[in-house]
């Protein structure tokens, strides 16, 4: 029986990484080369017999960080992210994806089956590997720039195995996602019960007094506008760009939706939240910062904000960070609340690891129609020119034309020219002249 050789082949070239000749040997590429993602394909099968799978190789230098949103700021293109994020939510998943990796290994469960969370498929989708539940040691095993080669799984470093995880292709995280949404009853109700419990416990501090601290930004009788970073909100804020522009309203990120406005070119002018993910830029733009602080005296993220040495108010609340957002825009006397990016379904908030969602439901009901709920609104109107439009805009540039035309000291001559030739012309035939 013949034996099936094996090539392996590089595709790609983006950062330093190895590559893996068909003998077998490493061999470190320099700093322009890409880490490699070769497929070893069978060439000649006995006849009889069906081709064997490819085997996948991909190499490339290791990013490690457990917390993904701190990983996605830092990651370079061709690099491999390695993570330990169970249920990876779909907004981690959507900056892993746009920052030209090409693979992630999960330590823990991409997807646990306890809902159909969709980060996955946003990595997935971009053509990039997703090696799942390759296990918690795997954190220890592996740092910052160890070149790490996987092999259908295996995971590697200098020739040593070190853990070993599933590639997740699209068709299974489909699958997945299909099983997950068929059991997502009973995560309904652990949710359902796990809101109206805590209703009756935070209610008093929700609907209790609280202190506003001073700002320099004044809310009353205007406009704000709240950026969180949640499902669609780039598109979303994009989508609001002529409603800025117009009203001018307060502009308040909560944590990381200020970089969005910074991005958009927008100045925030207030930023609340634990600034847990904030950018240099962010943190210097100048804007009021609002550090959000608990009733029972949590307060993540007062020793980042003493080592920044920048100057910032408490604000003491109940509920989530954009909960707090509201709450203050509220106190301020603002005219009307625009919310972009913020968390409202049961998804949303198994995405952020929250069991429950009843800080943001009393916030709501407190606020009622002052509040607008913007999520989505880049969806709902898709702007197109019709083709009636184009037809109007041509007749009306036509009969502009002829207007113009007929009131002209040109036209006027030609037509005089022609009255006269036609005049002649008569006369030739009968004679006389009209």
């Amino acid at each position: 029986m013949s034996q099936t050789p094996s090539t392996s082949q590089s595709s790609s070239s983006r950062q330093r990484g190895e590559t893996v000749d068909p003998q077998g040997d490493h061999q470190t590429s320099d700093a322009s080369q890409t880490p490699d993602v070769a497929e070893a394909d069978d060439s000649e099968v006995d006849t009889g017999r069906s081709q064997s799978k490819p085997e996948v190789v991909i190499t490339g230098k290791a990013r490690v960080n457990r917390r993904t949103k701190d990983l996605v700021k830092v990651l370079i293109p061709g690099e491999i992210a390695v993570i330990d994020h169970k249920d990876l939510d779909r907004v981690a998943g959507e900056g892993l994806a746009a920052s030209g990796i090409v693979a992630v290994v999960n330590a823990s469960e991409c997807i646990s089956g306890r809902y159909p969370n969709s980060g996955p498929m946003c990595v997935a989708t971009e053509g990039i590997a997703v090696v799942d539940n390759a296990g918690k040691a795997l954190m220890d095993q592996i740092s910052d720039g160890d070149i790490l080669t996987i092999t259908d799984g295996v995971l590697t470093i200098d020739d040593a195995e070190v853990a070993t995880g599933r590639i997740l292709g699209l068709e299974v995280i489909s699958e997945m996602m299909e099983a997950a949404r068929d059991s997502i009853d009973d995560e309904l109700e652990r949710f359902a019960v796990n809101t109206l419990d805590y209703i009756e416990v935070e209610a008093h501090h929700l609907f209790a007094p609280v202190v506003v601290p001073d700002l320099l930004t004044d809310f009353t009788g205007r406009h704000v506008l709240i950026v969180v970073r949640g499902h669609d909100y780039q598109e979303d804020l994009r989508s609001l760009k002529n409603y800025i522009g117009e009203f001018h309203p307060v502009l308040v990120g909560v944590d990381g939706g200020a970089d969005a406005l910074l991005d958009l070119g927008l100045k925030p002018d207030m930023i609340i939240g634990d600034f847990d993910s904030l950018s240099e830029k962010a943190w210097n733009c100048g804007a009021d910062l609002v550090h959000h602080v608990h009733p029972d005296g949590r307060a993540p993220g007062r020793e980042e904000l003493q080592e920044k040495g920048l100057p910032y108010e408490e604000f003491v609340v109940a509920g989530t960070s954009e909960d707090a957002a509201m709450r203050l825009a509220y106190e301020c006397r603002a005219s009307l609340i625009v919310a972009v990016g913020t968390h409202a379904t049961m998804v949303e908030f198994l995405d952020k690891g929250r069991a429950g969602m009843s800080s943001t439901f009393l916030t709501r009901l407190r606020l009622g129609p002052m509040l607008i709920d913007a999520k989505g609104v880049s969806q709902l109107y898709a702007g197109r020119v019709r083709r009636r439009d184009i037809l109007m805009l041509i007749a009306a540039a036509v009969i502009v034309m002829l207007v113009i035309a007929f009131v002209s000291d040109s036209f006027q001559v030609v037509m005089r020219s022609f009255w006269l030739d036609l005049r002649e012309f008569w006369y030739s035939l009968t004679g006389r002249f009209s």
